[in-house]
């Protein structure tokens, strides 16, 4: 008894010790396949719901990256959702630029100055061209006769490529420039013209001694100075006539291009004031486009005959016919008048007419005469150089010839005389018997008063502002009127 009873004992205390071993693995066992058995009923079951039940899939309008659905849960839910996934070749790598040909430079422009002496010839020479080149411009191109008329000072530009003329660039002037460029058929050219922009300025002055001064104080160009006196020289001589306190306006324009000034134009209105006396003058452009100046009424300014033959500052000495010569020192009769000036001063013909003789005596030096019509007849001596030749016609104002001492002359001076009908008479005092000036033809004179009418009120609104003091002004043309 005692043995069974400890042997029973043995076997309590070893199942005691081995069967939560035991145990565990078989519930373990068990929990498997209770839980493969579960897994299998919820399949079926979903499969069943799936056949009885249609699945609605809303897709959203906006998927969410992998960052927001992390944190939103979504890529936690258990809801069925589609996963959307978007399968696409992977992008090929962007293509490199090609490296772009860097631009040939464009060759360079040869810039030359004209020299005296120099011809087209001479010109293509100096830049590796030759007469073959010369050659084939000329021929080829309309504009190239203006290459023949190249002056010293100009420039005239040349593009070579290898060696080969590719252009010519010639500008003639600030407004106007000439190319000629290279084709497959040889060469072409152009001519390009500027338009500049054109101001008007207005200028007062009195007259303390006399025009050119007055003109200087009042910053005049030398040009438009020469251009008043040549417009009032018929009814003024500037030598003679002005008084201290007489005074003149005018009203020219200017001509700008990109802001810059680059010339003087034409007067458009202007007046001079001689001992109380006003003489106005207009320009006016006729319908031949003749284009000239007038008083209000239509009368040209332009008489025949200059009352003075130069560009002067004083005369010297006045006409006498019982004048005691400085040379000989004898009485001789001075038929005429001195115009004292600086060698080289130009001399103008101060009428229309033909060189009927021109020469050089032991007491006339260089001379000129000149006949106009069959009335009148002019003489210019002492001259330093004559330009123009016998049978010559000439125009009124045209230089003729330059200020000298030649012959018997004790220094520069022009000494200018007029015969009327063989007859020598005062230069000065015969513009009283000479023929009348032109007028604005009468088929015109509508034309003209309706063109005068807005100058004459844009002059006065400058001159009704002004004082016996220099005054001035700019601004830009309004009025083109008598153009």
């Amino acid at each position: 008894m005692a043995r069974r009873h400890a042997t029973r004992t043995m076997n309590k205390k070893h199942l005691a010790r081995n069967f939560p071993k035991r145990h565990v693995a078989m519930a373990g066992v068990l929990s498997v396949v209770v839980g493969i058995i579960a897994i299998a009923a919820t399949d079926q079951d979903a499969q069943a719901r799936r056949r009885a039940e249609p699945i609605e899939l809303s897709l959203p309008s906006e998927l969410p990256n992998a960052h927001t659905a992390t944190q939103t849960g979504l890529a936690e839910t258990t809801k069925i959702a589609p996963r959307l996934t978007t399968e696409s070749s992977p992008k090929p790598a962007a293509a490199k630029p090609a490296k772009a040909k860097p631009a040939e430079p464009e060759p360079e422009w040869k810039t030359l100055v004209v020299r005296n002496g120099d011809s087209l010839s001479r010109l293509f020479q100096r830049v590796g061209l030759n007469d073959r080149d010369v050659y084939l411009v000329l021929k080829n191109c309309e504009q190239a006769a203006d290459l023949k008329k190249l002056h010293p000072g100009e420039e005239i530009g040349f593009q070579l490529d290898n060696g080969e003329l590719q252009a010519i660039r010639y500008r003639k002037s600030a407004l106007e420039a000439v190319f000629i460029e290279r084709t497959d058929d040889g060469y072409s050219s152009r001519k390009v013209q500027r338009v500049p922009e054109v101001r008007e300025r207005y200028s007062h002055a009195s007259i303390k001694d006399n025009l050119f001064l007055a003109g200087e104080r009042a910053q005049l160009p030398h040009n438009i100075i020469m251009e008043l006196a040549n417009i009032f020289s018929g009814v003024i001589d500037f030598v003679y006539d002005p008084r201290a306190g007489d005074s003149f306006s005018v009203l020219y324009e200017e001509l700008y291009l990109d802001g810059k000034k680059i010339d003087d134009g034409r007067i458009l209105a202007a007046s001079f004031t001689n001992r109380g006396t006003t003489y106005p003058a207009y320009h006016y452009k006729n319908t031949g486009g003749n284009g000239g100046y007038f008083n209000q009424d239509g009368v040209s300014m332009r008489k025949a005959f200059l009352r003075a033959p130069v560009d002067f500052t004083r005369i010297s000495s006045n006409f006498n016919p019982r004048r005691l010569h400085p040379i000989y020192k004898t009485r001789r009769p001075h038929r005429g008048i001195d115009y004292a000036a600086a060698r080289g001063t130009p001399v103008f013909a101060t009428g229309e007419g033909r060189v009927v003789r021109a020469g050089y005596s032991r007491a006339n030096g260089n001379f000129l005469v000149i006949k106009h019509g069959e009335a009148f007849v002019t003489k210019y001596l002492h001259l330093h150089k004559k330009q123009v030749k016998k049978g010559q016609r000439v125009k009124q104002g045209q230089i003729i010839g330059q200020v000298g001492s030649t012959g018997s002359a004790t220094g520069p001076h022009l000494h200018y005389e007029f015969l009327l009908n063989g007859v020598h008479r005062n230069p000065r005092t015969i513009h009283k018997k000479l023929p009348k000036a032109e007028s604005v033809a009468q088929a015109e004179m509508e034309r003209f008063r309706t063109a005068l009418q807005p100058l004459q009120e844009q002059f006065a609104r400058y001159t009704g502002g002004t004082s016996g003091s220099i005054a001035m002004a700019s601004a830009k043309i309004k009025n083109p009127a008598s153009h």
